[in-house]
């Protein structure tokens, strides 16, 4: 790393740069489409091909069903990691510029101390470095002198002093350089995984827009039925439970003002790695609302599910979160009645559900 003032412009302009490097957009990476198949006219007499059964056909559009949904999965998967390592650069980038502060300070003093030791060393150079002994039986005026060989006294434990000063200045600067190098590796450490995340991520939506693409019109307004019916299925398998008999408390203050913000945004775009204001994806839409209420709080689902305290489902209020699968890779607001508000997927607004209509991995509540 450099050193002085430039070290600090230079470790500024880097933080810039990596910053930059981080938040720029990957390329897309698209798998080819199959060519149609051609279909060649019936000859004469010959039947045509009997059409698909209503069965069959849901039963095709419920494997695209099942094939988007781990699409979508993998690609939260990414996300998260992705919103991780942005988090993390953050945070890094700030460490590093504050080091640079410290060196820039430290080298500044280590100038100051070296100009007083300089001044220390002239001084015992005109003395002519003659021990006190020899100094007194010199001196025309042994009372002066003997007064004066208190203020060197005085002045050898100031010199004593300041070797140490500059001796812990040295020290600290040193300490300073080899955590900025450490912060420098972390930095590129995220950066690869937030690009190897970022691949992942457009790989794996690229793939289901293309699935869906292929769709006829018809076939996509069924397969949003059969997402719906689904979603439904689960919801209902959930209320069965009775679970909302035993749901009954009231939001906080600050989980209303949560649950008013992600209310507004309702019909906004998910984006992967979106915190808004014009879109959001699952984590940054619940980060935010509960900004907005005054609750600082990780960025990512998998951190929301680690890091803040586990309250069980039936004591769940307005405001608490939901974290969904095994691998924490979904979250949503609870808002009450047996609904959540969400981000769910690519291709998806901001909307309102049912709490169970996903597998639930358990409940976090930002301001126990």
């Amino acid at each position: 790393m450099g050193t002085g003032k430039g070290g600090l412009l230079a470790t500024a302009v880097a933080v810039v740069c990596a910053i930059t490097v981080l938040g720029a957009p990957g390329a897309a990476f698209a798998s080819p489409i199959p060519a149609p198949t051609t279909t060649s006219t019936p000859a004469a007499g010959a039947q045509a091909p009997a059409l698909p059964s209503t069965a069959t056909a849901d039963k095709n559009l419920e494997a695209v069903r099942a094939r988007l949904e781990t699409l979508y999965h993998d690609a939260a998967v990414a996300t998260d990691a992705y919103n991780a390592a942005e988090e993390a650069a953050q945070k890094q980038s700030a460490e590093i510029v504050e080091l640079a502060k410290k060196i820039v300070a430290g080298q500044q003093k280590l100038a100051e101390l070296k100009d007083r030791a300089g001044a220390a060393a002239r001084a015992q150079y005109r003395t002519g470095g003659l021990p006190d002994e020899a100094q007194l039986m010199l001196s025309n005026d042994p009372s002066e002198f003997l007064d004066g060989a208190g203020r060197v006294r005085q002045g050898q434990r100031a010199t004593k002093g300041l070797i140490t000063q500059l001796t812990r200045t040295q020290q600290d600067l040193e300490q300073y350089s080899k955590d900025a190098s450490a912060q420098w590796a972390k930095l590129e450490t995220g950066r690869k995984i937030k690009a190897a995340a970022q691949k992942k991520i457009e790989k794996q939506i690229s793939e289901a827009e293309k699935l869906e693409s292929r769709l006829e019109k018809k076939e996509k307004a069924r397969l949003e039925e059969l997402e719906r019916q689904s979603a439904q299925k689960a919801q209902t398998a959930w209320l069965d439970t009775g679970i909302l008999h035993e749901i009954d408390s009231a939001a906080s203050a600050q989980g209303k003002k949560a649950v008013q913000f992600a209310t507004a945004q309702v019909g906004k775009p998910y984006v992967w790695g979106a915190e808004g204001p014009d879109s959001f994806d699952c984590s940054g839409l619940t980060s935010e609302a509960w900004k907005s209420a005054g609750r600082a709080m990780p960025r990512t689902s998998q951190e929301q599910w680690q890091q803040l305290p586990h309250v069980p489902v039936e004591d769940m209020r307005p405001g608490d979160l939901i974290i969904y699968f095994s691998d924490a890779s979904h979250v949503a607001m609870y808002v009450g009645d047996g609904s959540i508000i969400h981000a769910p997927r690519p291709g998806r607004t901001v909307t309102v559900a049912g709490a169970g209509s996903m597998p639930i991995l358990g409940v976090v509540r930002p301001d126990a």
